[in-house]
């Protein structure tokens, strides 16, 4: 009778990396000879979820997420919990490792394998990841909202240059429109909450929830604050944590049995709730907002005093997106790009808001994906068959911004395809700067010219050229690249063949 491997997966946008990893696991467990099974926790919620019977009947739980995932179902069961990456670039190894060190899960706080349970080194990382994964759905689906009212709300001449913006509310399709908008607006306005509650629900659960939102809310509210501006991302990663770890400190008092029932579902989130407003309303909400105002204030005065400022935020947001392919480093970026946005749009308008992280960073999104498909292309002999094939999967999910598309090659020689990942999309995202492109909203990548609304100097072009630039550079990289460590390869067993001759 085969043993049996249940695993969970589960990335930070839930979109790639979840279900590549778990195609990973479960065709190389049945190359293997085990029963498996995959659970998958990705954006659109939990699926293939495990019964009670196939936990009980399970020899060894393997967690592969980059979010938190509660172990309450698996007490008693040996678990090994791990990063999704390990699941897609050594899944035999992991399974193996499983089966070898996986320790028994009793209860919260033990360690289990080679990571303590919510003591992880990079546990803060870990949450705001938490967080992000909820945020990104109503991010997109705000932004498409907001991009498809804007096509209709933009006036533009000849060139494609913008020359009036507004909606005729006194028309049925004007009004419409503008409601549209308005919707879209909403959305990023909720986003901020939505994120930091779900960031103190990986900190201390859903006691944590109501605390954070509230907070997050009233930190970017100028009106509750008495402000100018808002406190921006900054404000709610705060408040994330402050409420987060308040709860969790009300957790750990032993209540009074009588009101036990009551505790986790109206006394903790009461008294976290309005110790996160005292903290926010006499204390950091005041400075912190400042401080963002002063930011961007600073971004757009570098802007407009130095024509080249621009171009090298670009480049540098354009590289931290193609340098980890969908981990911190990229999300830091993309969400860098969506709160520079949002921020400036709250205290500017539109017309005063700050798009060059946002536009660079969705250029520079399919870069590394559609630059390793052009390489399979353009250097042939450099590749395997399976690789171009991957190639092939790669450019599908490049030319509808998945950057992780790009993951399996980026694996498999990292020293090659991450310098080209990052040369290749830092052109990118300086070059739609250059060309003063502003990203409005809609599908980050060549397409999004066409499905979405981009400010240009010319229709089409400037985007679908910058993109293109970057993904060239980035297929020639990895072209030389490739050849160089053939070449070194070559040598090495030359070497190698003279030293067994002259030992001979």
């Amino acid at each position: 009778m085969s043993k049996k491997v249940l695993a969970i997966t589960g990335c930070a946008a839930g979109i790639a990396h979840t279900f590549m990893a778990a195609e990973s696991l479960e065709s190389t467990a049945k190359a293997m000879g085990y029963e498996v099974k995959v659970e998958t926790h990705g954006t659109i919620g939990v699926e293939n979820e495990f019964t009670a019977k196939e936990i009980q009947e399970a020899d060894v739980i393997i967690i592969a997420a980059d979010i938190d995932v509660s172990l309450d179902r698996f007490i008693d069961k040996r678990v090994l919990k791990t990063y999704v990456k390990a699941a897609i670039e050594d899944p035999e190894g992991l399974i193996k490792q499983a089966f070898e060190t996986a320790e028994k899960h009793s209860v919260k706080g033990e360690t289990v394998g080679s990571v303590s349970l919510g003591k992880t080194n990079n546990s803060a990382v870990k949450h705001l990841m938490s967080g992000i994964s909820y945020m990104i759905p109503m991010c997109i689906s705000a932004g498409l909202l907001l991009a498809i009212a804007n096509i209709f709300a933009f006036s533009a001449d000849e060139a494609g240059n913008l020359v009036n913006w507004g909606f005729d509310v006194e028309t049925a399709s004007g009004l419409f429109l503008s409601k549209l908008f308005a919707l879209g607006q909403i959305g990023f306005k909720l986003m901020i909450p939505l994120f930091a509650g779900f960031t103190a629900y990986s900190i201390a659960d859903r006691p944590a929830i109501a605390p954070a939102m509230i907070g997050a809310y009233i930190i970017n509210d100028p009106a509750f604050l008495g402000t100018e501006a808002g406190a921006g991302f900054l404000g709610a990663i705060i408040v994330a944590f402050l409420a987060g770890y308040i709860v969790k400190y009300l957790k750990q008092i032993p209540w009074p049995k009588i009101i036990m029932p009551i505790v986790p579902i109206m006394v903790i989130p009461l008294l976290a709730t309005f110790a996160v407003f005292v903290v926010v309303f006499y204390g950091i909400g005041h400075p912190i907002a400042a401080i963002m105002t002063a930011m961007y204030d600073g971004l757009n005065s570098l802007s407009n005093a130095y024509a080249a400022a621009p171009i090298l935020i670009g480049a540098l947001i354009g590289a931290m997106i193609g340098f980890d392919l969908g981990g911190p480093v990229n999300k830091i970026a993309l969400i860098f790009g969506t709160a520079v946005f949002t921020d400036t749009v709250a205290k500017y308008g539109i017309q005063g808001a700050n798009f060059v992280p946002g536009t660079a960073a969705q250029a520079a999104i399919s870069v590394a994906p559609l630059g390793a498909w052009l390489a399979t292309k353009l250097f042939k002999n450099l590749f395997s068959s399976d690789q171009t094939v991957m190639g092939n999967n790669a450019m599908a999910m490049g030319m509808v911004g998945i950057t992780e598309g790009a993951i399996p090659f980026a694996a498999s020689k990292p020293l090659v395809f991450i310098p080209a990942n990052v040369i290749g999309s830092a052109v990118a995202g300086a070059l739609v700067t250059a060309f003063g492109a502003k990203f409005y909203g809609g599908l980050g990548s060549p397409l999004g010219t066409f499905v979405g609304y981009i400010e240009q100097p010319m229709p089409f072009v400037p985007w679908i050229f910058s993109i293109c630039v970057g993904i060239t550079v980035t297929a020639c990289i990895i072209g030389f690249g490739l050849k160089q460590a053939q070449k070194k390869a070559l040598r090495e067993a030359a070497k190698e063949e003279k030293g067994e001759v002259a030992h001979a």
